[in-house]
């Protein structure tokens, strides 16, 4: 892939795992919404075995990291993150269920004085089992974590880099990432924003036992949070 501009104003990061179908109308998507935007594309292959990456287009915008096999969407997240250049970071899902067009409202709440914008599914396309064990967890993780946050499983929010250093790499590190930043005192809003039903693939991430796994992790970040670091300077002579 092209090198990206060095200091663009945004980062995109697009985890993706066998999203081939998926991949190139991301990627023209992204590409319209950040039309007029200094920005830079990271797409995150998260050991993908089908041609998601021979699918995409080597652009002055895009860059790619890959991971030699699978290690979950928060490890992608995660590496994507650390990777970007911008000044705002912006994560957004590969399925094409996250509409790329929302893009720009996000950003405008970061020029607004956000820290962190999370978008929420005010009409969302899934299965009724599916909207409801999400309904169901996030009403527990918020009250848990005080987030106050109704839809963590949205993948699509906006940040600034700053709050990118308050993430902590494990598993499930995606559903936490509005606790993770608000704990450590930065401003969080959210807007509703489209979403969209899977039109190509399957979901990656099954029901499973995700709630068993949620809920420990729930209780390891509540840990975390009430054991944070808290100072401020009050000057530097040296």
């Amino acid at each position: 892939m092209t090198d990206s501009p060095a200091n663009p104003k945004v980062s995109v990061i697009v985890p993706l795992f066998n999203e081939e179908e998926n991949a190139p109308l991301l990627q023209a998507e992204l590409e319209t919404a950040l039309a007029g935007i200094d920005h830079e594309i990271i797409f995150v292959d998260d050991g993908s075995t089908d041609g998601t990456i021979s699918r995409l287009t080597s652009k002055g915008s895009v860059r790619l990291l890959r991971f030699e096999k699978n290690a979950g969407q928060s490890a992608a997240l995660y590496a994507g993150v650390h990777a970007a250049r911008g000044e705002v970071v912006v994560l957004i899902d590969g399925d094409l269920q996250n509409d790329p067009a929302d893009i720009p409202r996000l950003l405008a709440e970061i020029d607004r004085g956000a820290d962190l914008v999370c978008g929420y599914r005010a009409q969302r396309k899934d299965t009724l089992v599916k909207r409801l064990t999400s309904r169901i967890a996030n009403f527990v993780r918020s009250r848990f974590t005080k987030d106050g946050v109704r839809d963590t499983g949205c993948t699509l929010k906006a940040m600034r880099r700053e709050c990118v250093r308050t993430l902590v790499p494990f598993k499930g590190m995606h559903r936490f990432i509005p606790a993770l930043v608000k704990g450590a005192g930065y401003k969080l809003v959210e807007i509703p924003v489209n979403h969209r039903a899977r039109q190509f693939g399957q979901s990656k991430y099954g029901l499973g036992n995700r709630a068993v796994r949620a809920t420990v992790d729930m209780f390891g970040v509540r840990w975390l949070l009430s054991r944070q670091l808290s100072y401020r300077l009050k000057d530097q002579s040296l």
